[in-house]
């Protein structure tokens, strides 16, 4: 019956499908409110139409869906059944709060205050992002909500003009698809770039797909089906218990990125197709990686262990890309079900945890909350009316993330092409100002080399050093690494400032 419910297209989507789609996330959520919430937007936006045609109320009930296919808790839901009614109603906050509670209002008014976002020129996109980064620090379920919102936008584009279509596509793909990365949503990033791809970069879109229904593509489809019937047998044989086992295809956009950086050569693209295999324990993980060794030769440096050593965002699994019978390269994901769950849902799965009421889980929502998410309490100051910190924020921010190591194992999350001064000013100040030079994976190499995943850094540092060298800020990528670097400059200056009244006073 569920698979059948998100099988719908949104006009045949219903409020009794959506209480199903909640009520199977949630035993214990309030269905009652939910439909409460939504005969109170449905008579609020009577007789309102979408620029599609489509009655207003199956905007805000999509929304909802978006929100509960990821499994957020009822009172997001009501939020995103209600969040346009104080805008484009006669009914106020005042209103929402006395009916649903102060949560629901307070997550509105988040949305509301966000107001109707418009990509025009570099100032007002400073200030969109601003907006943004503002609502996330305050409250992030508001930019889930938003990002839920913006998804079914996108697929009523075709009803606007083409200067609206190329203004909203280009938006979310710049800035709402990075903010679902950063929270870890990969369903809502996925859905957020192929929705926005194919309006702003069509010609692009068009040959990325066409990759798709190539012949090759479609015979390593059908190879893989083999594939996962021989690991299937041979856990089988060997007594290991499995939940899923799956092929699943790069998303296009992600694919588009990966091609330019690889000279739009697709055979350099090991993941286009990859597999998934999902067991109970995380004992029984390292034991499906030795038994897919066991049938196919691993590439060497493409093993890598996100279990023992997690990514900064709590991202976990076993990677490991090897040759089949026939020779194809292929990536294979394994995890269990509780990673698979945050690889998928990233923050929004920790809500989960809340809903369940166990002591355990809460302590761990509150621990695994993202590391940049509790940053951006500390920039609000920042970005007040410094448009270039906001710029530099967003470069920081939402570029693709690169996890490095240091001699100890400890994992290091930089943006991408961060060099070894940001990693030396991510672990102290005093290293990154005392910086001499670096060896990556047992290498010398010069301080502005870009840093690549998996990665071994250790810095070289000078003691009798004072300060860094400013010249670093044309190449450094991290926050910390350049008002560092700026502030030593500053102190250095007034320093030499001083010495130079002192030595005149004493001339005199």
């Amino acid at each position: 019956m569920l698979d059948a419910i998100l099988a719908k297209s949104a006009n045949e989507f219903t409020i009794d499908d959506l209480l199903v789609l909640v009520k199977s996330n949630n035993q214990n959520a309030n269905l009652d409110k939910i439909k409460e919430a939504y005969e109170f937007a449905k008579n609020a936006h009577r007789g309102q139409l979408r620029a599609s045609g489509d009655p207003y109320i199956l905007h805000p009930l999509i929304t909802a869906r978006n929100l509960a296919e990821i499994n957020m808790p009822e009172e997001v839901i009501i939020a995103g059944l209600v969040h346009d009614v104080p805008e484009d109603t006669e009914h106020d906050l005042t209103e929402i709060e006395k009916l649903f509670g102060e949560d629901v209002k307070n997550l509105v008014e988040g949305i509301t205050k966000l107001g109707k976002i418009k990509y025009r020129g570099f100032e007002r996109y400073v200030e969109n992002l601003r907006k943004m980064i503002l609502a996330m620090a305050k409250d992030v379920r508001v930019i889930i909500i938003k990002c839920a919102d913006r998804i079914h936008n996108l697929t009523t584009l075709e009803a606007l003009p083409p200067d609206k279509q190329q203004r909203i596509a280009k938006e979310s793909l710049e800035i709402f698809a990075p903010i679902a990365n950063r929270l870890g949503i990969i369903k809502f990033q996925a859905q957020l770039e192929l929705l926005a791809f194919k309006y702003v970069y069509p010609e692009e879109y068009n040959w990325v797909m066409s990759i798709y229904q190539d012949k090759d593509t479609e015979k390593k489809q059908e190879q893989m089906e083999v594939d996962i019937k021989q690991i299937e047998e041979s856990f089988q044989k060997n007594g290991l218990k499995y939940l899923e086992i799956y092929g699943r295809s790069k998303h296009p956009y992600s694919l588009y990125r990966k091609l330019l950086k690889n000279y739009r050569d697709i055979n350099r693209i090991y993941d286009l197709i990859a597999m998934r295999v999902i067991v109970p324990t995380i004992a029984d993980c390292y034991m499906a990686m030795g038994l897919v060794h066991q049938l196919w030769k691993p590439l060497t440096g493409r093993v890598k262990d996100y279990i023992a050593q997690p990514k900064v965002n709590g991202y976990q699994s076993l990677h490991t890309t090897v040759f089949d019978n026939t020779g194809m390269i292929t990536e294979i994901q394994i995890r269990t079900p509780e990673m698979h769950e945050n690889a998928e849902l990233g923050i929004a799965a920790h809500w989960i945890y809340n809903e369940s009421k166990d002591p355990n889980k809460q302590n761990e929502l509150k621990n695994k909350q993202h590391s940049w998410l509790q940053e951006l309490k500390k920039w609000q100051q920042d970005i007040k009316n410094d448009p270039e910190a906001i710029k530099n924020m967003k470069l920081e921010m939402f570029s693709n993330r690169c996890f490095v190591f240091t001699p100890r194992g400890d994992v290091i999350e930089l943006p991408e092409d961060a060099t070894p001064v940001d990693f030396a000013y991510n672990i102290h100040t005093d290293i990154g100002n005392k910086c001499e030079g670096a060896y990556v994976n047992g290498k010398y190499v010069p301080l502005d080399t870009k840093l690549k995943n998996g990665d071994i850094i250790e810095i070289a540092i000078n003691k009798n050093r004072k300060s860094p060298n400013q010249a670093w800020l044309k190449f450094v990528k991290t926050k910390i690494a350049r008002s560092q670097i700026k502030q030593a400059d500053k102190k250095s200056s007034f320093l030499s400032f001083n010495i130079f009244k002192k030595s005149k006073k004493e001339e005199k």
